[in-house]
């Protein structure tokens, strides 16, 4: 029998609870080393830091563009899944990122997204990288999350 008095989490709130399960259950997630630091119901902050080995052009030290967009692409999947009323699973159908300079050597990245918009088979987002703030974007994402069915806890198991 339920307790009324417990109250029931929301999807949102029950990732907040699990970010490092979140982030460091996907082999690529753990070795980018980015962590989520903030979420809200729809909104999603994070930090990529630098390592060496995610450099993309060892003259200039400068973080791999691919980086950012795996960091970018998670980020706003995870702020589409918060934003939904259900917990499901998101896919990512089309992210565009565009490049606006490049992030500055040995420097971590903070990133951010927001879901801003849901139809019924789909979520929208816009994701932004940056150093100390929005003013000086490195890079933008806009993307298209296709919402998946629910799936058993066997099959999430399987994982």
């Amino acid at each position: 029998m339920e307790d009324d008095a417990t109250p029931t989490l929301e999807p949102w709130q029950v990732m907040g609870e699990n970010l490092d399960i979140m982030t460091g259950g996907i082999p690529w997630g753990r070795r980018m080393s980015f962590r989520v630091t903030k979420l809200e119901k729809g909104r999603v902050w994070g930090v990529q830091p630098w390592k060496e080995r995610l450099v993309g052009d060892p003259d200039t030290g400068v973080i791999h563009g691919g980086v950012l967009t795996s960091f970018l692409d998670n980020l706003s999947g995870m702020a589409a899944s918060s934003s939904l009323e259900k917990a499901r699973f998101v896919s990512t159908l089309d992210l565009r990122i565009d490049y606006m300079r490049p992030a500055e050597p040995q420097r971590e990245i903070l990133g951010e997204a927001e879901c801003y918009h849901i139809t019924r088979n789909v979520c929208f987002t816009h994701a932004w990288a940056y150093h100390e703030s929005r003013d000086k974007v490195i890079a933008t994402a806009a993307g298209a999350f296709a919402i998946n069915k629910p799936r058993s806890v066997e099959s999430l198991r399987a994982f």
